[in-house]
């Protein structure tokens, strides 16, 4: 039988049939592998399995009773995998389902982002391509959230399966005949205020739309495990000024997308639905309101302005347009010197948030962490941390 060794992975390749005719002989050469195995973790690969019967599933019932883990079984045909819905198997097991190759060369790119791209595959699905460097189980985390917030009755896309794309993975979503509301934006210059509207009503909702609890992380949480990995470059004293500023973020049991720009918004029927969705938290409004300030106002007019236009789908001059139309809608503030004011209140925000980038694994933040904890840490949010506690409680 089949095996290879990986990292301290032992996977088993499981082929053809297995019944009551030829069980025992498969569990005896199972048991042998893993006699000459034992401190390896196993899983089983049953790509090449056409049919398995009660007499096989007892053999993987022994394995995981001797390993004590819930251990993975990949590239499941759709019909072995119903063997194992059926029978309940994939409540005791990791099943994973073979993952199927599509091609993209003649579809639409309809949005770009820093994980990956989207395209439109027909009218009723899109597909978002993932970078090479994106694992599996950060993938998956965005299937789960997506499906998470569709039935917490967030707008939000259908994920479906994940799929193959040349080297990298790819996840498909329904989105019958849509567009990004950036694109939208960009081709109707005569709705524009009609679509900030819109863009300003539906970040209100998702504020103010409670989830059950536990559906997703807290954002205390996400930005505790980013400060814990600034060692390299923070004083112990100055990672628990940056602890304690987080342990006076206000709780709160709605969703903050935080990454709430009109690239990861698309538009179907007139009505706004989200996607892009593996940075959602339960936290405060602010959090996702400063992430709609760094692409909307401090982006568009950084050094790096041309990123941000290919990731959001629009000229950096009209991406500060909707902005400063969105910023003034959703606060109420049209006084131009008051809007100001409140834009150096987020900067200050912006800044804090830009230092715990520096523990998210960016490859670009941790290449810049010395500067950014020089200017932002030192220069910034620890002369204004007080100022920077209320903000979180007021703004």
């Amino acid at each position: 039988m089949k095996n290879e060794k990986n990292n301290g992975l032992l996977t088993i390749f499981l082929e053809g049939r297995i019944d009551s005719s030829n069980a025992q002989s498969k569990e005896e050469e199972i048991l042998k592998i893993l006699e000459q195995n034992p401190e390896e973790k196993v899983s089983f690969d049953i790509g090449e399995l056409e049919y398995i019967s009660s007499a096989g599933l007892r053999i993987l019932m022994k394995v995981r009773k001797d390993k004590g883990d819930k251990i993975l079984i990949s590239n499941a045909s759709r019909e072995v995998y119903e063997i194992f819905e059926t029978t309940g198997f994939t409540e005791l097991f990791d099943v994973q389902k073979k993952i199927r190759s599509i091609d993209i060369s003649n579809c639409e790119k309809i949005g770009q982002g820093g994980n990956g791209a989207i395209y439109r595959i027909d009218d009723d699905t899109i597909v978002k391509v993932y970078k090479p460097w994106m694992k599996m189980e950060e993938i998956n985390k965005e299937r789960q959230y997506a499906h998470t917030a569709f039935i917490n009755g967030i707008p939000s896309v259908i994920a479906y399966d994940i799929v193959k794309v040349d080297d990298c993975l790819g996840l498909v979503f329904e989105m019958i005949k849509s567009d990004t509301l950036a694109h939208a934006m960009g081709n109707n210059p005569e709705m524009l205020e009609e679509y900030v509207d819109k863009y300003v009503e539906f970040a209100k909702t998702l504020h103010t739309s409670p989830v059950n609890d536990g559906s997703f992380e807290r954002i205390q949480d996400v930005y505790r495990r980013r400060v814990a990995k600034l060692s390299k470059w923070c004083s112990d004293e100055e990672m628990e000024l940056l602890y304690s500023i987080i342990d006076d973020i206000p709780n709160a049991d709605t969703i903050t997308h935080n990454d709430l720009h009109p690239g990861n918004i698309m538009i179907q029927d007139g009505e706004l639905i989200l996607i892009d969705m593996p940075e959602v938290t339960v936290g405060p409004p602010i959090c996702d309101l400063v992430s709609i300030y760094r692409d909307m106002i401090a982006a568009p007019s950084g050094n790096n302005a041309d990123q941000i236009e290919d990731s959001i789908g629009l000229d950096k001059n009209l991406i500060m347009n909707v902005g400063n139309m969105f910023f003034m809608k959703y606060t109420g503030i049209t006084n131009p010197e008051e809007l100001k004011a409140y834009y150096e209140k987020m900067g200050l925000l912006f800044a804090f948030n830009v230092v715990l980038t520096c523990g998210s694994g960016s490859e670009r933040a941790m290449k810049l962490a010395e500067m950014l904890m020089d200017k932002l840490l030192r220069g910034v949010v620890i002369p204004n941390h007080q100022a920077i506690r209320q903000l979180f409680k007021v703004l």
